[in-house]
């Protein structure tokens, strides 16, 4: 098991250091992870990341490689690095399913712990969390856009080799077909795909040669890259060498919106009315959009999803919200701080509905918001006593992403910047 104990911050362990010296790491506090406004001017955000980051608070152990580091580095004493060795997350979190719909304040995960214990997991919980929620955020602005044809990630050469996985995951989940990356195939289950680059076009002698190699080896119902020289050339010579069973062909480049038109014409006067048109070339979801009323069958992401188009974090923080005092009650703590205020107190959370249509996110400080019948609550607990009891798959969260994007109204589709769909009302 590879520790993921050191992908934090030095000042968790310098403040773990400091409290278990005065005494108050072992207090009970409760940390929320919110986000105080939506990122990029977007009207709703989407929670991802969650099943990586139990994974992560699975492996979150101090071993003798990370002791040795610590102690050799002088990072923190003694005392604390003894407590370290020992350490295992005991206490409870709830948060919001994977593939839920977030809004300003939403306490998207709550953590009830000791200090000591909660204080660690900051930088873990928002590193995961920030990333995937912002490629998630964007991508279900992409398939809202695509309306229905599907959208397949292709952005591994444009991020981290590491994000790359991370925002495959994050898009099939919002509703991503497929992706190109091979380990985000293996670890997660998302489906691949994937056929030839401008590179195989030109390593052969004529295009001719390329489409025939292409077809002979993948089939005729394989997807042909028609834009390394002339489309319309291009578009001759595949139907020619795959016959109207083509599967589809790939435009890269161009005037996009025009030249499927152009293809479209011409694949159905040769006879090749099945054969589908998919798009690629630095999409976002305005390109998308733009693409609403062109002949095209699908659309290939990559940059813009995995660096969120333009929104590369979802802007959660990660805030001691209670603790408790010297004689052991609860007292809720804030930040007054401006432009970075907190709200003291534990967070319960519901999605106020109305003939299945979200009308508000109540949130309810130091209890439950008054249910009125058909409100759904959004808190599932996540780890009891320091065991993860929440193990949906991913299409189980794909699936809990689908019916809480149908409760929206009708505006969250709008691309322009704005509002919150919904108002978040404290009580």
């Amino acid at each position: 098991m590879t520790s993921t104990a050191l992908m934090t911050d030095r000042y968790e362990l310098t403040m773990l250091q400091a409290a278990l010296a005065d005494g108050t790491a072992h207090r009970r506090s409760v940390f929320e992870l919110f986000s105080r406004r939506l990122t990029g001017g977007r009207r709703y955000g989407v929670v991802a990341g969650l099943g990586r980051a139990l994974d992560a608070l699975e492996q979150f152990r101090f071993g003798e490689a990370e002791l040795t580091w610590l102690r050799e580095a002088e990072v923190v004493d003694a005392p604390t690095l003894d407590w370290l060795a020992d350490y295992r997350f005991s206490g409870s979190i709830w948060g919001y399913a994977e593939g839920e719909v977030y809004l300003p304040h939403s306490p998207v995960v709550v953590v009830e712990s000791t200090f000591a214990e909660g204080v660690l997991l900051e930088t873990l919980l928002l590193s995961i969390l920030n990333h995937d929620s912002a490629i998630a955020s964007a991508g279900a602005r992409m398939i809202a856009a695509a309306a229905g044809r599907p959208c397949i990630e292709m952005g591994s050469r444009r991020t981290h080799e590491e994000a790359a996985v991370a925002a495959a995951r994050a898009a099939h989940l919002v509703g991503f077909s497929a992706t190109s990356n091979l380990e985000a195939g293996r670890r997660h289950g998302v489906p691949t795909t994937g056929t030839s680059a401008h590179a195989f076009t030109l390593l052969h002698d004529t295009e001719r040669d390329a489409f025939t190699a292409q077809v002979d080896s993948l089939g005729t119902g394989t997807t042909l890259l028609v834009d390394t020289y002339d489309v319309a050339e291009a578009i001759r010579t595949a139907v020619d060498v795959a016959g109207p069973e083509l599967g589809a062909v790939r435009i890269d480049s161009g005037d996009l919106v025009a030249l499927a038109h152009q293809v479209r014409q011409q694949l159905d006067d040769l006879g090749a009315t099945d054969t589908r048109i998919i798009v690629t070339s630095d999409l976002d979801e305005h390109a998308i959009a733009a693409l609403a009323a062109a002949p095209v069958d699908g659309y290939g992401v990559g940059t813009s999803l995995v660096t969120g188009s333009g929104v590369p974090t979802s802007g959660f923080v990660y805030k001691l919200v209670s603790r408790a005092d010297d004689d052991g009650t609860m007292v809720s703590v804030a930040k007054a701080s401006t432009q970075k205020t907190s709200v003291g107190g534990r967070k319960y959370a519901v999605r106020r509905l109305t003939d299945g249509v979200a009308e508000a996110e109540l949130v309810g400080v130091g209890e439950p918001p008054a249910h009125d019948g058909d409100d759904r609550s959004l808190l599932v607990e996540l780890a009891s006593e320091g065991e993860r009891v929440h193990r949906p798959t991913l299409q189980e969260s794909a699936a809990h992403h689908r019916r809480a994007m149908a409760e929206l109204p009708a505006t969250a589709t709008q691309l322009s910047p704005g509002g919150p769909v919904i108002d978040t009302v404290l009580t």
